[in-house]
């Protein structure tokens, strides 16, 4: 957590919205504890961002869970309403949100018709209930284990997402002809992706159209080996660092009640980025 920039983003919008008793700070919370530190939170606590490995138990926690969330099958947002006995946990997933604008500043309104995902995890399911918004409801899911993805597959279910499942090292071909890339694995998973994307267009001397957009969740180090590739054949980059500015958008508002302010968390998170 000593990397986050989301206190970067958190702090800016306090400021600029006159908040002036608010604060928002990294802390790390040891897989399991998430329960028994909760419960100690204070009625000053407006709400909690939650990272992996927290985001299902997020959901068990919360009173009440937003459809979306719960259809996804993790919460990066806890709110506390109330206080004392009659407080309530609000559970929310504000990635989906995050995936979608960052996707949609950099592509605009066009329709988009297909999309790959790269990764198995949470943010994979977040950005097939993105996707799903964004009008791909069939998009091919690369996994380098099969046998890791069956949350994924059964939150697309929930969704209504035809997946199809594909090698992680196959997904070079696939990506070619989508219109949107999502890459959600580790930092350095995509390292090969990247080479084998490279060649195949090399081999067929064929270009990227510049509506196909990547979005790379990893945001440090920057530019990924992927997000280079992508950009140097003539694809649209959605860094992984506008993802985070959009889902701390939406964080903000549902924490404060208002709505966030958006250019001023832009130019903190861009001041601070690595």
């Amino acid at each position: 957590m000593a990397h986050s920039l989301s206190p970067v983003l958190h702090g800016a919008a306090y400021r600029t919205l006159g908040l002036d008793g608010w604060s928002y700070d990294a802390i790390d919370v040891p897989d399991g504890e998430l329960a028994a530190w909760l419960s100690g939170c204070g009625p000053e606590w407006a709400g909690l961002s939650v990272t992996m490995p927290h985001k299902k138990a997020a959901l068990a926690l919360a009173d009440v869970t937003d459809p979306l969330a719960a259809t996804v099958g993790a919460a990066n947002t806890l709110v506390l309403q109330g206080a004392g006995a009659g407080r309530l946990v609000v559970a929310a997933n504000t990635d989906v949100h995050g995936v979608a604008q960052a996707v949609r500043e950099v592509r605009g309104a066009d329709p988009a018709t297909s999309a790959v995902v790269l990764g198995a995890g949470g943010t994979a399911a977040a950005g097939l209930a993105a996707l799903a918004e964004l009008g791909v409801t069939s998009p091919v899911v690369c996994v380098r284990s099969s046998a890791r993805a069956a949350d994924l597959l059964q939150a697309a279910h929930r969704m209504g997402v035809d997946v199809t499942l594909r090698r992680f090292d196959q997904a070079a071909r696939f990506i070619l002809g989508a219109d949107i890339v999502l890459q959600t694995a580790v930092a350095g998973a995509a390292d090969p992706v990247a080479a084998g994307l490279t060649a195949e267009l090399a081999r067929s001397g064929a270009r990227l159209r510049p509506d196909q957009v990547l979005l790379d969740a990893i945001y440090d180090p920057w530019p990924t080996a992927l997000a280079r590739a992508w950009e140097d054949c003539g694809g649209c980059v959605a860094p992984g660092w506008l993802m985070l500015l959009h889902q701390a958008v939406e964080q903000v508002r549902l924490m404060t009640g208002v709505p966030a302010p958006v250019d001023a968390m832009r130019a903190a998170l861009v001041a601070a980025l690595p």
